[in-house]
């Protein structure tokens, strides 16, 4: 047997060494420093640099820490990791200190790697002006999607092709929630507390479960697909809790399964033209690759003119997941202080205007309470016609409920919101019609 070649890595000291700074030593500031260390050899090999962590900055010096994060490095001079490194690693989360300290860096001459996303939702034009003034890199992989390389691919891989929609499961806390309420019958509330207590869940669970988490994420990926600026105010947002089990079971009947949705469309058509952003929860069509993303995990399908569909599939939420994709970031930038180079900078030449929630193109499902006699079901179809809406299927219970009613549930084609919205209005002002029972989103045909 033919013995296989060792790998050789350059001896210490023959690549120059870059200066490294963490701001925030949480699960995945752990991971990042413990990487770094272990395997500093493959780092420096693959960048041409080594790189060496010379402070991590923290809040509590006292707090109680992974042993793979060594004590001597703690600090809790923020401001001077960030404005005495080369390379600077944000990982606080949130918008201040982070702000702050990301723009002394590029002031200092740093390149910074942050996975912030409610930061580059809220700021980020200020940030790619002050890297782009500073002549140094800003790269943010890790704020969205995990280590699912959504960010290199819309900004990078996509650069010579024109996106035309993104739709993705980009929560994966509330992806386990849906798929654990789809798959055990489970209440929304019951979920929560085992996700709570498993970890994927925060004590306050707002900004996952509301789509906050979700729609900063939506913000930057719509400025990346569509080089337009997209701020998160421009989101329209509706998150899970509203969801019942009797949706979950009324989407299986109509051969879908119900996630949270990140959907940015560009709109080229009579009706509109600009950019369409939203989170919300929607029905996905069982064969749709969607529908059977599981657990916590993420996943994003992007459609292009020349490419097509593309789809990203993997751990969206995690310290090693999420570590793998800063550790991606700060490998390139250190590659770029060796070599030359830098990280594209903004592209927001397109500057398509932000269309609002009336302006979405898609489809909903309506289930009604309606008169089961001779004629409601003409009635009802004539509600469709009167505002441009197509339907695509219908469906009645085989049951009478005990008032007399009969349950109906519709599914339209896609049509404007507002088209869709003027139906459902007409539909509550019908004498056929007893009660809306829900009006859900399906998405992904």
């Amino acid at each position: 047997m033919t013995e296989q070649p060792q790998p050789t890595f350059p001896p210490p000291g023959a690549a120059p060494v870059l200066r490294v700074g963490v701001l925030g030593s949480g699960t995945v500031g752990t991971q990042v420093v413990r990487l770094l260390l272990e395997q500093a050899d493959d780092f420096a090999a693959r960048s041409g640099a080594r790189m060496e962590i010379t402070g991590i900055a923290v809040r509590n010096l006292d707090a109680p820490r992974d042993p793979a994060v060594p004590r001597e490095l703690l600090t809790d001079d923020a401001t001077a990791v960030a404005t005495g490194n080369d390379l600077v690693v944000e990982l606080i989360g949130g918008i201040e200190p982070a702000r702050t300290l990301i723009l002394a860096a590029f002031k200092a001459g740093a390149s910074v790697i942050t996975g912030n996303k409610a930061l580059i939702a809220a700021h980020g034009p200020e940030l790619y002006d002050a890297a782009a003034a500073a002549g140094t890199d800003f790269y943010y992989e890790a704020a969205v999607a995990g280590a699912v390389p959504v960010v290199y691919a819309l900004r990078e891989s996509m650069a010579g092709d024109r996106v035309t929609s993104v739709l993705g499961i980009v929560n994966g806390t509330t992806n386990y929630i849906l798929d654990e309420m789809s798959t055990k019958g489970l209440s929304f509330d019951e979920v929560l507390a085992t996700a709570q207590a498993l970890g994927y869940a925060e004590a306050d669970p707002t900004a996952d479960v509301d789509g906050l988490d979700a729609a900063a994420k939506a913000a930057i990926i719509a400025s990346l697909a569509f080089h337009t600026r997209v701020g998160l105010s421009d989101v329209q947002v509706e998150g899970i809790r509203s969801v019942t089990a009797d949706d979950i079971r009324e989407a299986h009947a109509s051969g879908c399964e119900l996630k949270l949705l990140a959907i940015a469309q560009r709109r080229e058509d009579e009706h509109a033209h600009g950019v369409s952003v939203r989170v919300h929860p929607a029905l996905v069509p069982a064969d749709h690759p969607l529908a059977s993303v599981h657990g916590a995990y993420n996943a994003v399908l992007v459609e292009a003119e020349s490419a097509g569909r593309l789809m990203f599939y993997g751990q969206g939420a995690g310290g090693a997941p999420t570590a793998s994709a800063v550790l991606s970031d700060v490998v390139a930038a250190a590659a770029h202080r060796v070599n030359g180079g830098q990280a594209p900078r903004e592209s927001s030449y397109a500057r398509l205007p932000i269309l609002g929630p009336e302006a979405a193109v898609t489809r909903y499902q309506i289930q009604l309470r309606v008169e089961d006699a001779a004629g409601s079901l003409a009635a009802m179809a004539g509600v469709f016609a009167d505002n441009e809406v197509s339907i695509n299927s219908v469906r009645q219970s085989a049951y009478v409920t005990s008032d007399g009613a009969a349950v109906v549930t519709f599914v339209t084609h896609p049509a404007p919101v507002f088209h869709l919205d003027a139906a459902v209005e007409g539909l509550r002002a019908s004498d056929r019609v007893m009660e809306v029972v829900s009006v859900r989103r399906v998405e992904g045909q």
